[in-house]
């Protein structure tokens, strides 16, 4: 469908994930099988569900993996 590269809200979403995974980095040791994992876990599905969807057949198909991108965004945020 298009080269998801291209798109800001990938772009973003990448570079998101990356931040997090370098500030949490930094944490307690103590959250290393929480907090810190679940984050890490929200952040990386946005990027990856934009990339996903974009390689869809459908607009319908792309849109439905925009809205799971944004659940874990929501998630992260």
């Amino acid at each position: 469908m298009q080269d998801f590269t291209e798109l800001r809200v990938w772009n973003d979403s990448h570079a998101l994930t990356l931040t997090v995974y370098s500030m949490s980095r930094d944490w307690p040791i103590e959250e290393r099988f929480g907090l810190t994992q679940q984050i890490r876990r929200a952040a990386m599905p946005v990027p990856s569900n934009i990339a996903e969807g974009s390689g869809r057949a459908s607009r319908a198909d792309f849109a439905r993996f925009l809205a799971i991108a944004s659940g874990s965004a929501g998630e992260v945020e």
